[in-house]
């Protein structure tokens, strides 16, 4: 399977010109024969308190059946960060849609950034169950941006459902750029698996995006990388083989102690 990651910027509180600007990438996407394009945290609305709180909305209109549509009319999958608005609450979450524009996975942020000033628990709800999904003769499991500080959520997927892919959607500023980048490559290297992660650049609020974005293999060799400032389109191919290679080369699972974990 051939992925794509776009790191992109986005316009504030303008889900019209940001599904205009996915719609582009994703056309570029498919004319290298990518199968997949996984884009950033929150790319309806960008990622700001207030503009989220005005413009969330429902999976029902707008910047999601669009999604939906461009997977169908280009025949790729797509997996994005997105608002989600569910009655009063609203959820910083993660679409997974099929290349027939089928939602077959989503995911509702379960660590929420909760650091001035961003604060994140003062617009969202957090989400109570992680996610994964079987795709491409793969099982990817879904996390966004502060999730990667968490190793358990990526452990638990990989020990209980076989987990071989973790996708990361972010908007991760540039103060912690280097913390972006060792911790997308210690989940890679400790769970034997791919990682790919899709950050933002650009500037929202006070924000500035340290981009960085990445596709790391299951031995935590970097196939694909994008600058820290500019919009760009990265690919590399994944390979279920790599994974299963990996790990029965190292069985690392097979000696961990989980009776001394709990």
């Amino acid at each position: 399977m051939k992925v794509a990651v776009a790191q992109i910027s986005c316009s504030l509180g303008d889900s019209d010109a940001n599904l205009l600007k996915v719609r582009d990438f994703c056309a570029r996407a498919r004319e290298t024969d990518a199968n997949l394009i996984v884009f950033p945290e929150m790319i309806d609305t960008g990622y700001s308190m207030p503009a989220i709180q005005a413009h969330a909305a429902s999976w029902s209109g707008g910047f999601v059946p669009g999604l939906q549509e461009i997977a169908r009319q280009l025949s790729i999958a797509i997996v994005s960060g997105v608002s989600e608005r569910d009655g009063a609450l609203i959820y910083n979450s993660q679409v997974f849609v099929d290349q027939q524009g089928n939602i077959i996975a989503k995911y509702r942020k379960t660590h929420l950034y909760a650091v001035a000033p961003v604060e994140e628990q003062k617009c969202f709800a957090p989400g109570e169950t992680f996610a994964s999904v079987a795709h491409g003769g793969l099982r990817f499991g879904l996390s966004i941006c502060y999730d990667l500080r968490f190793p358990e959520m990526y452990r638990k997927p990989v020990t209980e459902q076989n987990v071989g892919v973790f996708i990361v959607s972010s908007a991760w500023p540039f103060p912690r750029v280097e913390h972006f980048r060792t911790l997308a490559l210690a989940r890679a290297i400790e769970n034997q698996s791919y990682m790919i992660a899709s950050n933002r650049v650009g500037k929202d609020d006070d924000l500035w995006f340290c981009g960085s974005s990445a596709i790391i293999d299951p031995r935590g060799v970097v196939v694909a990388a994008a600058s820290a400032d500019r919009e760009e389109l990265i690919q590399a191919d994944l390979s279920e083989e790599l994974v299963l290679s990996v790990r029965s080369r190292v069985d690392s699972f097979a000696h961990r102690r989980p009776d001394l974990y709990s």
